[in-house]
């Protein structure tokens, strides 16, 4: 069993940027592909980067050059790093251990002027 908790969203303006975490707790996942999603209303969940154990990683290509997607072992978290935040950016963000049901509460993402 996995425990997960986002933390970091907020209201941010165009160009701004937001560190999200997800800290684990119940399994080590240093080793597990994690991943964050994200869904803005009217919309689907939609996948928005995967860290895989081996540490390789991959981007929706909305984000792709303004997201990173990083762990820290030592502390059993993963983080989400955005900048250059667009309006389109807002969303719900959730933490996932990929392939299983192990899903955070979601943090709210707003980006406004």
């Amino acid at each position: 069993q996995v425990q997960l908790v986002e933390s970091g969203g907020g209201l941010v303006q165009p160009g701004g940027s937001l560190r999200l975490s997800c800290a684990a707790s119940g399994d080590i996942i240093s080793t597990k592909t994690m991943a964050w999603y994200r869904q803005a209303p009217g919309n689907e969940r939609e996948l928005v980067a995967i860290l895989t154990g081996a540490g390789n990683t991959n981007y929706a290509d909305a984000v792709k050059g303004r997201f990173t997607i990083s762990r820290d072992n030592a502390k059993n978290t993963v983080y989400l790093h955005m900048n250059s935040l667009k309006l389109e950016d807002t969303a719900v963000y959730y933490c996932n251990v990929k392939y299983t049901r192990y899903w955070g509460q979601g943090t709210q993402v707003t980006v406004s002027s």
